[in-house]
């Protein structure tokens, strides 16, 4: 009968063979095996040993490495491994369960409940092994994308719960969102909320006090007047949007998008490289932006795969997939014809779909975006593919806290609640690794055949300071796409809601007027 090797790598890492514990206390062993079984697939011997041993020459590297495989063959079991000259994997004669293999693997069929029980401590955790640094950045970015797919499943459970009736669970999954991050002001929401639903206004008056101390304590903000006014109704509020987050759902991918107001006309917004759409409304300007968008017609909100509270998937969202995803949340709103407004990195999906569906549109409105992610010699508007890359690695290094917040709206910066927002809204969006896997693909993108195929009216706006999107950029989308008009807005934020609004929605209003006029 096959042997059974459990491979906890949820928590401190640890290893049964047949149900009893095997005493591993090296720690380039258990790295080694936690590699391996998190892999799925063979790992080049070259690759381990310079992860493991990355300051000794090749021929010490490896003879370490042997050392180390006859190590982990006395503690578990020769055949434990199988190695041969080029590469190295987990036996294909156990059977081994690994449990972040399982957790992800629940979060993908909806088994919320049970996906949680699995998480029982983030990905290699007390795990550190000196001076491995390539091994350390491994870990941290799997650490992360696993600890982001454990919030969206956590927020997705409460919600599921709510909706369920069973506010009692809701508290139970609040109560673990928070301990994640209890400076999320969302996640202390999520558990005001539950504390009301199950008819205990004694506990979420004591969670509000909590969460008011402290956020002036580690912050020196006072809650949001969202926060507060969940106590004011004699019910617990609904999300400040008033919408109700959904799913639509095409070859088993889901995407959450959300429907505010009433049309026609039937506005899609398609974010940048980050979004949810349910913090996108915890930001005051951010909120009076939507709102205003929702009072000019039915406005559709939602998270392109991979961001937010869209399923993760294995690979980053590409122009097509976006604009696959575009057609997947129009069909489930039941939309004929959309305007569809493209911000900065949404923009290149806008215009693929732009291009495949004219007669989906009624109008395209552009805004801080481009047609190319990384500079040629006859695209010199954007960053060369170095400077990129150093542009990627830097925001990795922040995330965690307001990451490029002075690129993208130097006129927040020291604004502690909009620090405090883009934290949380990154946190809950997205993982390093997996962030780092979407700008590398926008990095590779280009557009520039799609634009003269594009013959739905245009509008193109882009502030002439813009840090993020020079304003060259916004310039050639303009001149490269039949008919479009260019509006260049004063200030320097990339950001739509960041600055000022008035004059972007104004023009945005006007475009909406003149395409009915046609």
């Amino acid at each position: 009968m096959m042997a059974r090797l459990e491979v906890q790598l949820l928590g401190f890492p640890s290893l049964r063979l047949d149900r009893r514990g095997v005493d591993l206390t090296l720690r380039k062993g258990l790295g080694l095996i936690a590699y391996l079984a998190d892999a799925r697939t063979p790992v080049g011997r070259d690759h381990m040993a310079g992860l493991l041993w990355p300051d000794a020459n090749a021929d010490a590297a490896h003879s370490m490495l042997r050392r180390t495989l006859y190590k982990i063959g006395v503690a578990i079991a020769d055949d434990v491994i199988e190695a041969d000259r080029t590469s190295l994997a987990l036996s294909s004669s156990i059977d081994a369960h690994v449990d972040a293999h399982a957790f992800e693997a629940a979060c993908a069929a909806g088994e919320l409940n049970q996906a949680v029980l699995f998480y029982a401590g983030d990905f290699l955790q007390g795990l550190s092994i000196k001076g491995c640094e390539a091994f350390e950045e491994w870990a941290f970015f799997r650490r992360e994308a696993l600890r982001s797919r454990l919030v969206q499943t956590l927020e997705r459970l409460i919600e599921r719960e709510l909706a369920a009736g069973d506010a009692r669970a809701a508290v139970t999954a609040a109560t673990r969102l928070i301990g994640l991050d209890p400076l999320s002001e969302s996640a202390q929401r999520h558990l005001i909320k539950a504390h009301l639903r199950a008819g205990d206004r004694a506990a979420a008056k004591r969670q509000y006090d909590a969460c008011t101390r402290l956020l002036k304590a580690e912050l020196g903000v006072d809650p949001d007047a969202r926060t507060h006014a969940l106590l004011a109704m004699p019910q617990a509020a609904e999300h400040p949007s008033g919408a109700r987050t959904r799913y639509a759902e095409r070859r088993g991918l889901h995407i959450a998008y959300q429907v505010v107001g009433a049309g026609p006309p039937d506005i899609v917004l398609v974010p940048g490289f980050v979004s949810h759409v349910e913090r996108i409304w915890e930001e005051p300007r951010s909120r009076a932006v939507l709102s205003a968008l929702s009072q000019m017609g039915r406005l559709i909100l939602f998270d392109r795969r991979g961001v937010g509270l869209s399923d993760r998937v294995g690979a980053p969202p590409t122009v097509e997939a976006t604009a696959e995803d575009l057609t997947t949340v129009i069909d489930a709103a039941g939309c004929r014809r959309v305007l569809l407004i493209g911000a900065s990195e949404g923009g290149p999906g806008c215009i693929h779909f732009a291009a495949a569906h004219p007669d989906r549109l009624a109008g395209l409105v552009l805004y801080g975006s481009l047609a190319k992610g990384s500079w040629t010699p006859d695209y010199p508007f954007v960053l060369t593919h170095e400077q990129y890359d150093l542009w990627l690695r830097r925001l990795i290094r922040d995330w965690g806290g307001p990451a490029e917040i002075a690129t993208f709206a130097p006129s927040l910066v020291g604004d502690r609640q909009a620090e405090r927002w883009w934290t949380d809204l990154l946190r809950a969006a997205s993982s390093p690794g997996a962030i780092k896997a979407v700008l590398g693909s926008l990095r590779d993108t280009d557009v520039r055949p799609l634009l003269p195929r594009i013959a739905t009216p245009t509008l193109v706006l882009h502030r002439r300071g813009d840090r993020a999107v020079r304003v060259a950029a916004g310039r050639h989308l303009a001149g490269a796409i039949p008919g479009a008009r260019l509006v260049e807005l004063d200030g320097d934020d990339h950001w739509l809601w960041a600055g000022n609004q008035r004059s972007t929605l104004e023009q945005i209003h006007a475009f909406l007027r003149s395409i009915d006029a046609r």
